[in-house]
């Protein structure tokens, strides 16, 4: 399942980068990638994590999240 998570606070791509990181190490994640300038974070999940358990990384970091919302890819 494919993610897109809107934050406030991603201030540089160094932030970016350790956010990415961090969702990476959840069980359940399988991959993330951060876009600062945007305020984006694309993750792909399995279906045991849940929008909580990805909030609780920002939340942790001081990040405020905007939405989490589901990804459709060009086939749906």
């Amino acid at each position: 399942m494919k993610k897109t998570i809107r934050v406030n606070d991603l201030c540089c791509q160094r932030c970016a980068d350790q956010m990415a990181v961090k969702l990476a190490l959840i069980e359940g994640v399988r991959s993330a990638k951060a876009n600062y300038k945007k305020g984006l974070v694309f993750v792909e999940v399995a279906e045991s994590v849940t929008d909580e358990t990805l909030k609780g990384v920002f939340d942790g970091a001081g990040m405020e999240v905007l939405s989490i919302q589901l990804r459709k890819g060009i086939f749906g």
